[in-house]
């Protein structure tokens, strides 16, 4: 092992040493707590109850009645997504212990077939007249608090299939696309990548690739590239496989693209969604290229290599914040803009809600789990010290508070579309840089936040974009046939090349590097959310900037809404319109001043 990295790696481990574990108590004790089984029973008899009580005779109840219905159905939902949220957040923590893969496989069996019972809710509430709808809602107050959640529903009302197909497609789905899933993330989980001596983790293989030795930042993308390399056939039957489960359903459904049902989902229309790739897209020269080139001229090299992208820059001290560090920074952070958000994020480190150690058999991503209303989030992350992690660290808090605040509108519609869930966590990422920035005079330190929260813009705008434009090609492509690895890995290098720029040299062991990215197999075409919530946020922002009067109240307002208001509504008191095209540039607009800002400070012979 390399002196260098001797040193880095007990400086790392110094500074990870406060790094939490959660405390899933709140949800149950453990796997064998036998609340969990009862709750299963419980909602099990429930749902039995419903199913012979009211399956098909929805058209028949009062206002009043459906409403008593969708009341009970929301309250047997929470039953049953709290067991589930449970057994989901343990198995991320421990994605190695077979034990525990058992344990999440027998919860999602079990609500997988208890929700089997209730597809008649929703199929049913489908299937009645818009007026004879209406007449119900307006008879009801219960069930006209529903409204948002009905219209959610109905919205897929085109797209829906007869009972029997809805009933096999959801029966078979645990067996089907959740199988293919778990066994690439099981898979991802126990890779092992040989470094410098050192059998590495995912997480920390690719940590790596930040670090100020460039052949440090070699060996390790060697090293995951020859290991992404020898499981490629198995990443790339399970992408096959998972393309074209979706290109038979989405043909059934009759949705004209592949983007279009996460489209749906999302509660966006497709011209919105396609105004945002093609503004990011044609905004590639001014902004990743160009900054690129900054980056290339500042390390001093002719052209990068991708283990480059996210090298430190050269006046970059490496330091490492200790987790104690990281919390009093993002705190504070919260705090300068709302003492009401930063008490809710206290609570995730007081209460142990967070689980942030670097250790084997962990998810190596970051998230923040909703679970159900009557309890709280969990957040995920795997903290390794760097500028980033805070980040990471903001970001996912964001996430807790906007969840935290959407509980009031109970389990059906507290949770947002994705393009909206975004939001408080890329708006918590910006206030922890501002704090940051605002408390750094050194100017070599400043440039390299600056250049750090560039980087961060561009990974979340410009990468993500080219994530959602290697889906859409892979997803079109697919319609003719199998794809080889070869030609997925054309493919990363095409869009990577397009949205990376000129100033790049890619290597060809990066062709395998689409492998890794776990979101497309989670959920296809989740990743332009990131860029809509960025552009978004930045809008947002600006607002904020140009009329911070009162603006607290109309942002946690919007929080609070969760899924109950669609987009324009909800940006309406702010005077924005994501549907007009000046709004992404509007958005984008703050990475270029970003970008002109690091460029007139940057100490370059010219």
């Amino acid at each position: 092992m390399s002196a260098r990295l001797s040193a880095l790696a007990t400086n790392v481990d110094e500074v990870l040493s406060e790094a939490p574990r959660w405390d899933l108590s709140d949800l149950f004790a453990g796997p064998d707590d036998p609340r969990a089984k009862a709750l299963l029973d419980e909602a099990a008899s429930e749902a039995i109850n419903l199913e012979a009580t009211y399956k098909g005779k929805l058209a028949t109840l009062t206002g009043h009645e459906l409403g008593e219905l969708v009341r009970a159905y929301e309250r047997l939902e929470e039953k049953l997504g709290r067991v589930s949220s449970y057994a989901s957040l343990l198995f991320a923590a421990h994605r190695d212990d077979a034990e525990i893969g058992r344990f999440y496989q027998d919860v999602e069996e079990r609500v997988n077939a208890i929700e089997t019972r209730l597809l008649f809710v929703t199929l049913e509430l489908n299937k009645l007249d818009d007026a004879e709808l209406d007449s119900k809602i307006g008879a009801s107050t219960v069930l006209a608090r529903y409204r948002p959640w009905i219209r959610n529903v109905r919205a897929f009302r085109p797209h829906q299939l007869a009972d029997e197909i809805e009933r096999v497609l959801h029966e078979k789905q645990i067996t089907g696309r959740a199988a293919w899933v778990r066994l690439f993330d099981e898979t991802l989980a126990s890779l092992r990548f040989p470094i410098d001596g050192r059998e590495l983790t995912a997480q920390q293989a690719f940590d790596l690739l930040s670090a100020k030795d460039r052949a440090q930042r070699e060996a390790a993308a060697t090293a995951i590239g020859k290991v992404l390399g020898t499981n490629i056939k198995l990443f790339s039957r399970i992408t096959n496989t998972l393309a074209k489960d979706k290109q038979i359903e989405d043909g059934w459904r009759s949705f004209p693209r592949p983007i279009s049902a996460r489209n749906l989902a999302n509660q966006v229309e497709d011209e919105v969604v396609d105004a945002l790739i093609g503004a990011v897209r044609s905004a590639y020269p001014r902004l990743s290229h160009r900054y690129y080139a900054l980056k290339a001229r500042w390390l001093g090299l002719d052209k990068l290599q991708y283990w480059d992208r996210n090298a430190p820059l050269p006046e970059d001290d490496d330091r490492r914040r200790p987790w104690s560090e990281a919390k009093v920074v993002v705190l504070d952070a919260y705090r300068r803009f709302s003492s009401r958000l930063a008490s809710i994020v206290d609570r995730f480190f007081e209460r142990r809600w967070i689980d942030a150690e670097v250790r084997a058999g962990k998810d190596s991503g970051a998230f923040c789990h909703p679970t159900v209303p009557s309890v709280h989030p969990f957040v995920l992350m795997n903290y390794q010290g760097k500028t980033r992690d805070v980040m990471t660290l903001a970001h996912e808090l964001g996430h807790g508070v906007h969840q935290t605040l959407a509980a009031e509108q109970g389990y059906l519609m507290s949770g947002t579309p994705l393009t909206l869930a975004e939001t408080a966590s890329v708006f918590g990422e910006q206030l922890a840089f501002e704090a940051l920035l605002d408390q750094e005079r050194d100017p070599a330190r400043r440039r390299v936040l600056l250049a750090a929260k560039i980087e961060d813009k561009i990974n979340t705008v410009v990468r993500q974009i080219a994530f959602c434009e290697f889906e859409r090609r892979v997803h079109d492509r697919r319609k003719a046939g199998e794809l080889t690895p070869e030609e997925l890995g054309a493919i990363w290098m095409e869009v990577q090349g397009e949205s990376l720029g000129p100033a790049f040299e890619l290597r060809e062991d990066y062709r395998v590097y689409w492998s890794y990215i776990p979101h497309f197999v989670h959920v296809p075409f989740y990743v332009y959310a990131y860029a809509f919530g960025d552009c978004l946020v930045s809008s947002l922002y600006a607002v904020y900037e140009e009329r911070p009067d009162g603006f607290e109240e109309m942002y946690l307002g919007l929080l609070r809404a969760g899924g109950t208001l669609r987009h324009r509504e909800l940006l309406a008191p702010f005077g924005l319109d994501a549907s007009d095209p000046a709004f992404w540039a509007k958005g984008l607009g703050l990475l270029d001043r970003l970008i002109d800002q690091l460029d007139a400070e940057l100490p370059l012979n010219r």
